[in-house]
Protein backbone atom coordinates (compact mmCIF):
# COMPACT_ATOMS: atom_id res chain seq x y z
CA UNK A 1 0.00 0.00 0.00
CA UNK A 2 1.25 3.55 -1.20
CA UNK A 3 1.67 6.22 1.64
CA UNK A 4 -1.24 8.09 -0.23
CA UNK A 5 -3.74 4.92 0.23
CA UNK A 6 -2.36 4.32 3.49
CA UNK A 7 -3.02 8.28 4.34
CA UNK A 8 -6.24 7.79 2.89
CA UNK A 9 -7.66 5.01 4.64
CA UNK A 10 -6.46 6.48 7.68
CA UNK A 11 -8.14 9.86 7.16
CA UNK A 12 -11.82 7.29 6.44
CA UNK A 13 -10.94 6.22 9.70
CA UNK A 14 -10.45 8.79 11.86
CA UNK A 15 -13.23 10.58 10.29
CA UNK A 16 -15.98 7.33 10.68
CA UNK A 17 -14.45 7.40 14.43
CA UNK A 18 -15.01 11.55 14.68
CA UNK A 19 -18.73 10.94 13.49
CA UNK A 20 -19.69 7.92 15.62
CA UNK A 21 -18.47 10.20 18.73
CA UNK A 22 -20.68 12.99 17.56
CA UNK A 23 -23.29 10.57 16.96
CA UNK A 24 -22.79 8.89 20.70
CA UNK A 25 -22.55 11.93 22.83
CA UNK A 26 -25.76 13.20 21.04
CA UNK A 27 -27.46 9.81 21.91
CA UNK A 28 -26.45 10.45 25.62
CA UNK A 29 -27.61 13.78 26.25
CA UNK A 30 -30.38 13.76 28.18
CA UNK A 31 -33.23 15.61 27.24
CA UNK A 32 -34.93 18.33 29.43
CA UNK A 33 -37.26 17.38 32.07
CA UNK A 34 -38.75 18.68 34.65
CA UNK A 35 -38.69 19.25 38.20
CA UNK A 36 -39.73 16.15 39.28
CA UNK A 37 -38.02 13.80 36.95
CA UNK A 38 -34.87 16.46 37.35
CA UNK A 39 -35.15 15.75 41.23
CA UNK A 40 -36.28 11.61 40.24
CA UNK A 41 -32.79 11.32 38.11
CA UNK A 42 -30.40 12.55 40.68
CA UNK A 43 -29.85 9.08 42.83
CA UNK A 44 -28.41 11.89 46.19
CA UNK A 45 -32.31 13.45 46.25
CA UNK A 46 -33.91 9.71 46.28
CA UNK A 47 -35.32 10.09 49.67
CA UNK A 48 -36.45 13.93 48.89
CA UNK A 49 -38.18 11.81 45.86
CA UNK A 50 -39.94 9.21 47.68
CA UNK A 51 -41.17 11.74 50.36
CA UNK A 52 -42.76 14.90 47.52
CA UNK A 53 -44.39 11.60 45.84
CA UNK A 54 -45.84 10.72 49.17
CA UNK A 55 -46.81 14.67 49.99
CA UNK A 56 -48.88 13.99 46.89
CA UNK A 57 -46.40 16.99 45.30
CA UNK A 58 -44.74 15.32 42.05
CA UNK A 59 -47.57 16.88 39.72
CA UNK A 60 -46.96 19.96 40.66
CA UNK A 61 -43.71 19.25 40.29
CA UNK A 62 -43.79 18.18 36.77
CA UNK A 63 -46.75 21.09 35.60
CA UNK A 64 -46.40 23.65 37.50
CA UNK A 65 -43.77 26.55 37.83
CA UNK A 66 -41.27 28.36 37.20
CA UNK A 67 -39.64 27.30 40.82
CA UNK A 68 -37.22 26.86 42.48
CA UNK A 69 -36.16 23.28 44.48
CA UNK A 70 -33.72 23.41 47.50
CA UNK A 71 -34.07 19.97 47.77
CA UNK A 72 -32.14 18.51 50.97
CA UNK A 73 -29.23 15.47 49.91
CA UNK A 74 -29.90 11.91 50.72
CA UNK A 75 -27.47 12.90 53.87
CA UNK A 76 -29.56 15.74 55.10
CA UNK A 77 -32.29 13.28 55.72
CA UNK A 78 -30.19 11.15 57.38
CA UNK A 79 -29.37 14.09 59.86
CA UNK A 80 -33.36 14.72 60.94
CA UNK A 81 -33.45 12.54 64.28
CA UNK A 82 -35.57 9.51 63.80
CA UNK A 83 -38.58 10.44 65.24
CA UNK A 84 -39.00 13.66 63.68
CA UNK A 85 -38.95 11.54 60.16
CA UNK A 86 -41.54 9.28 61.74
CA UNK A 87 -43.48 12.18 62.99
CA UNK A 88 -43.59 13.73 59.24
CA UNK A 89 -44.44 10.12 57.57
CA UNK A 90 -47.20 10.12 59.90
CA UNK A 91 -48.90 13.56 59.07
CA UNK A 92 -49.29 14.12 55.10
CA UNK A 93 -50.50 17.90 55.94
CA UNK A 94 -47.43 18.36 58.26
CA UNK A 95 -45.02 16.39 55.43
CA UNK A 96 -46.32 18.67 52.59
CA UNK A 97 -45.29 21.98 54.56
CA UNK A 98 -41.97 21.07 55.21
CA UNK A 99 -41.57 20.49 51.56
CA UNK A 100 -43.13 23.14 50.24
CA UNK A 101 -41.48 25.51 52.35
CA UNK A 102 -38.30 23.96 50.03
CA UNK A 103 -39.77 25.15 47.34
CA UNK A 104 -39.97 29.24 45.92
CA UNK A 105 -41.69 30.43 42.75
CA UNK A 106 -39.46 31.40 39.96
CA UNK A 107 -36.20 29.98 39.14
CA UNK A 108 -33.06 31.97 40.45
CA UNK A 109 -29.78 30.56 39.23
CA UNK A 110 -27.08 30.21 41.69
CA UNK A 111 -25.30 33.71 40.43
CA UNK A 112 -28.68 35.97 40.55
CA UNK A 113 -29.68 34.93 44.10
CA UNK A 114 -29.18 38.27 46.30
CA UNK A 115 -29.40 38.18 50.67
CA UNK A 116 -33.42 38.83 50.75
CA UNK A 117 -36.25 36.65 51.86
CA UNK A 118 -38.12 34.65 49.55
CA UNK A 119 -41.87 33.53 49.71
CA UNK A 120 -41.92 29.80 49.75
CA UNK A 121 -45.00 27.53 48.59
CA UNK A 122 -46.06 27.23 51.81
CA UNK A 123 -46.82 30.68 52.54
CA UNK A 124 -43.39 31.07 55.33
CA UNK A 125 -40.40 33.42 54.10
CA UNK A 126 -37.03 31.83 53.53
CA UNK A 127 -34.10 33.75 54.13
CA UNK A 128 -31.48 33.70 51.08
CA UNK A 129 -28.17 34.66 51.72
CA UNK A 130 -24.74 34.70 49.21
CA UNK A 131 -21.02 35.07 50.14
CA UNK A 132 -19.31 34.66 47.05
CA UNK A 133 -19.65 31.70 45.38
CA UNK A 134 -21.68 30.62 48.58
CA UNK A 135 -25.53 30.41 48.63
CA UNK A 136 -27.03 29.97 51.89
CA UNK A 137 -30.78 28.99 52.29
CA UNK A 138 -31.74 29.71 55.83
CA UNK A 139 -28.98 27.66 57.92
CA UNK A 140 -28.88 25.22 54.65
CA UNK A 141 -25.15 25.38 52.22
CA UNK A 142 -26.01 25.11 48.29
CA UNK A 143 -23.92 21.95 47.76
CA UNK A 144 -24.93 21.61 43.98
CA UNK A 145 -26.38 24.59 42.23
CA UNK A 146 -28.43 25.04 38.89
CA UNK A 147 -29.66 21.61 38.01
CA UNK A 148 -31.78 22.85 35.24
CA UNK A 149 -35.38 21.86 34.19
CA UNK A 150 -37.81 22.39 31.68
CA UNK A 151 -40.15 24.24 34.62
CA UNK A 152 -37.24 25.56 37.04
CA UNK A 153 -34.47 24.44 38.67
CA UNK A 154 -32.93 22.26 41.66
CA UNK A 155 -30.49 23.31 43.88
CA UNK A 156 -29.66 20.50 46.42
CA UNK A 157 -28.60 21.72 50.03
CA UNK A 158 -26.70 20.36 53.10
CA UNK A 159 -29.91 20.29 55.40
CA UNK A 160 -33.40 19.57 55.97
CA UNK A 161 -35.42 23.31 56.21
CA UNK A 162 -37.96 23.35 59.02
CA UNK A 163 -40.46 25.93 58.72
CA UNK A 164 -41.32 28.19 61.42
CA UNK A 165 -44.45 27.75 63.31
CA UNK A 166 -47.54 29.57 62.72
Amino acid sequence: MSQIQAFSTFRRTALVLAAAMALGACATKPSPTNLADSVANNPSLSTFNTLVAQAGMSESLKSGGPFTVFAPTNDAFKAVPAAAMADLSKDPAKLKAVLSYHVVPGKPMAADIKNSNAKTLNGANLALAKAGDFVIVESATVVVADLGATNGVVHTIDSVLMPPKK
